[in-house]
């Protein structure tokens, strides 16, 4: 199970840290990603970061603005967004994949809203 957090209204140009926790043991085995589904829109990669943390991808529209890390003593994985822009106003999901693919994960997260004001 996965739960997000750390969602919120901010102005362009700030900043705010997702979090995504997940239970069980075996956290150290999936990839971890994020994506967002903006009003009107299908759900969009963000970032994902390999199980060991050593490789990380990222959409071109947040490249040089969020980093992904993870934690996996604390069976956490981040999202520091800095920044932002209106257009990154989405509600934001995290997902593990182990078995799966990035279009269709293992588990999704239930997702928390970022609104980004002008």
């Amino acid at each position: 199970q996965l739960q997000a957090s750390g969602g919120g209204l901010v102005q362009a140009g700030g900043s705010l840290r997702l979090s995504c926790a997940a239970s069980g043991r075996a956290f150290s085995s999936y990839d971890m990603g994020w994506f967002r589904q903006a009003p009107g829109k299908g759900r969009t990669f963000v970032s994902d970061i390999t199980r060991t943390g050593g490789i990380t991808y990222y959409a071109d529209s947040v490249k040089g603005r969020f980093t992904i890390s993870r934690d996996n003593a604390e069976n956490t994985v981040y999202l520091q967004m800095r920044d932002l822009k209106p257009e990154d106003t989405a509600v934001y999901y995290c997902a593990a994949v182990r078995v799966g693919t990035w279009t269709n994960p293992d588990y999704w997260g239930q997702g928390t809203q970022v609104t980004v004001s002008s």
